[in-house]
Order: structure tokens, then sequence, then C-alpha cells
């Protein structure tokens, strides 16, 4: 007889998001399906994999790309858009945040972020995330057609998925389920907080008992596996068999884990166990950059703004963490953990060019290199015939405060509506200064 373990608390916290849904809804409908051909004439395209084309031409048949060049023959039937002296980007990929997750953060029932006890690699975002949150919209109008949502908590919290960001419900929006087993690693520092002051001794103590738990989970996995291999489990655990991809490698584990110390105890635990390794946060990845690229450890990188993590370090110290793994050769994206802050990732990109990144090089953070951490390069990340048509246009540099401007966003051929909450507010006060 196989046992599935229930999973009631976020059974009733996606009944708590059904009632309010409604309250919470955007005005948006979603693009509709792509019906005839698309010729884009007259941009700048950034490719991504091939190079920045001055007046080109982009052809998109079926919400897929089906040529980029010069003089492209408009096919029977197509819409023709000229959009003379713009830039045109794949459309932009967020990894590693709670977008349509989290609504208002102050208000509990609207947060299905976070399931209770520390091993829950059975739960999957993509299952709490909503498709008409209000916040999604702003992102959107930033350039940005996919997101990664991960489930919080402690130590094992759950499965990621990427979702594309224009959909009527969760189960339109994923693109990929079960893109990584999220983990929170334990604190490694020896200093208590501000909040909960601690001798450096009750702290180290404290540290290790939940670094040697983890470690009894993943022992714990690790034996389930093992017997599943050899036919000898009697019943299903829901928990650990949703581990079987870990251990096998189809499944990569994305570490939380800012401090140095953390991130060469996870680096130890997934040769252990022959694990595939990504680093999420990373604040201290600069460190330790060339020991990362030579375990081929991927770091999707959250803290692109911000103060140096210690008094010695320079002011400029979190900026140019991103040059670093270039030049080390680690596989990198950016990010900004959280949800509506996600809008303001494209900014970062651009920060990190003014601390040494060239700009395609800050492109592919936020394009196929997020596109390859998430497992789905041969589908999305840059202009390329055969790709999805995820494409976003802005009138000037899309990383520039000044030049940004996005007029028109596709996700797969369809037009993405980019009106949301805030034109809607800038509208309506306008009126009253008007």
């Amino acid at each position: 007889m196989k046992f599935n373990k229930i999973r009631l608390s976020l059974l009733a916290a996606l009944a708590g998001s059904l009632s309010i849904g409604t309250a919470t809804a955007h005005d948006m409908v979603p693009g509709a399906a792509q019906t005839a051909p698309i010729l884009l004439t007259g941009l700048t395209v950034h490719t991504v994999t091939d190079g920045v084309k001055a007046d080109s031409d982009v052809l998109i048949i079926d919400g897929k790309i089906a040529a980029v060049g010069t003089d492209l023959t408009a096919p029977e039937g197509a819409t023709v858009m000229a959009l003379d002296g713009k830039h045109l980007y794949p459309g932009l990929i967020a990894l590693a945040n709670q977008l349509g997750l989290i609504e208002i953060e102050a208000v509990r029932s609207t947060d299905d972020s976070t399931e209770v006890t520390q091993t829950n690699p059975d739960i999957k975002a993509k299952v709490a995330y909503n498709a008409d949150s209000e916040v999604i919209p702003t992102i959107r109008s930033n350039g940005f057609a996919y997101s990664m949502v991960y489930p919080s908590g402690s130590m094992l919290m759950g499965q990621s998925s990427l979702m594309q960001l224009d959909a009527w419900n969760y189960q339109d929006a994923v693109v990929a389920d079960g893109t990584g087993l999220h983990v929170r690693w334990p604190n490694a520092s020896m200093l208590g907080s501000r909040w909960n002051p601690k001798p450096a001794d009750e702290v180290r103590k404290a540290n290790a008992e939940q670094l040697e738990k983890l470690q009894q989970h993943f022992k714990a996995g690790k034996a389930y596996y093992d017997a599943e291999k050899a036919g000898l489990n009697h019943g299903v655990d829901s928990r650990w068999h949703e581990m079987l991809a870990v251990f096998d490698g189809k499944r990569p584990l994305f570490v939380h884990a800012d401090d140095e110390r953390q991130i060469r105890q996870a680096m130890l635990l997934a040769k252990e166990y022959a694990l595939q390794l990504t680093i999420v946060g990373g604040r201290d990845s600069w460190r330790m950059a060339n020991e990362l690229a030579a375990a081929k450890v991927a770091v999707v990188y959250t803290a692109p703004y911000g103060l140096p993590s210690r008094t010695d370090e320079n002011y400029s110290q979190a900026f140019v963490v991103p040059k670093t793994l270039q030049d080390a050769g680690v596989q990198y994206a950016l990010s900004l953990d959280g949800y509506w802050d996600t809008r303001n990732l494209v900014f970062a990109a651009g920060q990190a060019i003014s601390f040494g990144l060239t700009p395609e090089q800050a492109l592919r953070s936020v394009t196929i290199n997020a596109a390859q951490i998430a497992g789905v390069a041969d589908k999305i990340g840059s202009i390329e015939v055969g790709k999805a048509a995820s494409l976003v246009v802005s009138e000037g540099d899309i990383f520039d405060y000044l030049g940004h401007k996005v007029t028109h966003l596709w996700i797969d051929g369809r037009a993405v509506d980019l009106n949301n909450r805030h034109k809607q507010l800038h509208d309506k006060y306008q009126q009253r200064i008007n």
C-alpha cells in the first residue's frame, strides 16, 4: 500500500488564495495565440548569441522565430510592423524570485511563498503561483517575459518552476517544472544578531546542529534513493521520492547561500553526492570565483546592488562581482530575490556595465545565461531561428534609465498588454494635475 504525504497547509494556502483571487486580479487580458505571420522591420537586433545586427528584420510564424536578416519578404497575410531605429531583445528572464507567490507582504492571506517544516522537496512553487497578480504586469513592462519562482522556507524548501508572465492561470504559465530543488543553507557566521544576541560559542553550536540536521536529511534522501534503485522500497514517501531526480543529476540543487563558508560547505555536499550545484545569492562568490569555475558551480547572483558585507571591503564590491565571475569563467545570471523589485533587475544589469561588464555580457546575464541555468536554453534566451518568439522592443538601450522605454512585448508570438497598475494610477492623477 503506497503512502503519500498530504500537504494540508499548502492546500489551505491555495484555498485562501482562491478566496482573495478576485480582489488581487489585474485587468490585463492575456494575449491571443498568433494566427498570422508578423514581420518586424528596421530594428537593431540584439541576438545575444550572434552579435548585434543593425537595421535588421525578424519574422515570427506560429509563435517561433522564423527568420532573422535584412530586407526579409513578408509572407502573404503577414502583419508588417516598421519599428525603425528601435532595439529588439529576447524576452528577459528573472531567476530565483517569488513573483506571483506574494501580493502584499503585510497581508498573510496573500502570501503563499512559504511551507512549514524543514523537509519539503515535494512542494512545487507553480501550484501557488497567481497569474493574476497586480505585480506581474509591472515586471513585464520593463521587458521581462519569464520568471523562475521558488518556494521559501528553511532547509529543503521545495522546487522552482519557470513561468511565462502572460497567462490565465498557473497551468498556462508553466514553461518548465521542477527546474531545481531549493535549499536554504544553515548560517555559518559566528556573530549573534542585534535582535538575537548570543555568545559566539552558542551561535557556533546552533550552526553545527542545523548543518548536521541538513546533512541527515540528505542521508535519508540518499538511503531512499538507493533503496528505490534496488527495488526495496515498499511505500512512497513523497519528500524523498521527489529527490530521486536530484541524486540522478537530472534536477539541479539550488543552494541559497551568501557566506563563503556556506558556499564551501554546499560544494562539499554536492561533491559527496555528485549533485549539480547552483548557488543563489552568492555575495561572497567573488572570493572563490576560480574554485566555482573549476567545479562547474553556477551562480545566480542576487546582490547586484547594496552595501559591502564587511567593513574592510570596497564600497563598490557588490557592483563588481559580476565582472569577477565573468573573468573567472563562472556560469552566472543576475537576479533580485523577492518579487516586486524584479522590475529593477534590468537596471542592475546596466549598473554592472558601469562596473566592468560589456553590454553583451550584461544582456547574457538576464537572457541566455539564465536560460541555461534554468535548463531551457534550447527554447528561449536568444534571438535564433526556431526559438520561441519571446521578444521585447525598447526605444533605446534597455539597460539605461534614460533610453529604456519598452513599447512592445511578445511571448510565444502573442502580443502582451503592457498596461499595469502603476501606469493606470499615473494616468489617473495626471488628469488631476491637468
